[in-house]
Formats: C-alpha cells, sequence, structure tokens
C-alpha cells in the first residue's frame, strides 16, 4: 500500500468525513492513487488522524456511492477501475480552489505576497522531510531486527 498523508483541519469548516473524501479524491487525481490500489483500513486511518471510525466509513462509503472506490469485503477498500472523470477535479483546479482561498485569508491578514510565497515554500519544504523521515522509519530495522 502507497504511503498517504491526510491530514484534518478542525477549523476547515468541512466536516471530518468530506475532507477524507476530497484528499482521497487529490490522490486520485494527482496519480498517487490509481485503479485497483488499495486504500487505508479505516482502523488505520481513523487512528491515524485521531478521529471515530464511523467518520471513515462515512467518508468511504460516500466515495463508493460516487463510483470512486469499491470496498471488497475482507479485503479493504480499492480505487474503482473504471472512475467517473468528471467527479474527480483536476490537480490543477484544486490546487488553484486552495491558492484562492489561501490569497483571501493572506490579504485578510494584512500579509505581503512574498512572505506569504515564502510561507507556502517553507511547508513544501516540510512536508517532503515529514516524507523522508515517515520513509526511512518503515525501512529500518526495529530493535528486534525486523523492519518496521
Amino acid at each position: 500500500m502507497k504511503p498517504l498523508f491526510y491530514q484534518i483541519d478542525p477549523h476547515s469548516g468541512l466536516p471530518v468525513y468530506r475532507q477524507v473524501m476530497d484528499q482521497t479524491k487529490h490522490y486520485i487525481a494527482s496519480g498517487s492513487l490509481v485503479s485497483g490500489d488499495q486504500l487505508p483500513s479505516i482502523r488505520d486511518l481513523a487512528t491515524r488522524l485521531s478521529v471515530n471510525p464511523a467518520t471513515i466509513v462515512k467518508a468511504y462509503n460516500e466515495l463508493q456511492n460516487e463510483g470512486v472506490m469499491e470496498i471488497k469485503q475482507g479485503k479493504g477498500a480499492f480505487v474503482s477501475q473504471g472512475l467517473p472523470e468528471k467527479e474527480i477535479p483536476s490537480r490543477r483546479l484544486q490546487v488553484s480552489r486552495i491558492a484562492r482561498q489561501l490569497a483571501v485569508e493572506s490579504q485578510q491578514l494584512g500579509m505581503p505576497l512574498d512572505e506569504t510565497m515564502g510561507l507556502v515554500e517553507d511547508q513544501w519544504i516540510a512536508l517532503g522531510n515529514e516524507q523522508m523521515l515517515t520513509q526511512k522509519k518503515k525501512s529500518s530495522p526495529s530493535k528486534s531486527g525486523r523492519r518496521v
């Protein structure tokens, strides 16, 4: 299973299940997830996000109803084979929406463009570092000698 980095923003105004849905669609639109890829288990994702498993169940059921994913009893959740392209916004459109929201909020706070862009760059670098650390942890041997 590919490592996916879901993040919940409690201040976004969007319900958590919707944030999970949107991020899953983002991973598909970006090519990080493709048809047939397995999604995190309900229990695993709920634990990682510190949310009730029912929240993840709701997100996964909605994604299944939209034809984005399939739930195979006893095997897990998988990206659908025949994805409804119209349901998944393009990467450019998704990032454009996020950029607009950032621009609006930055202007409302009186933050200059160069400072805002610097913060975006800092976060980009930090995320890359977090992903590298996660990969190193998974590939390094544990005390028992097994890889975790």
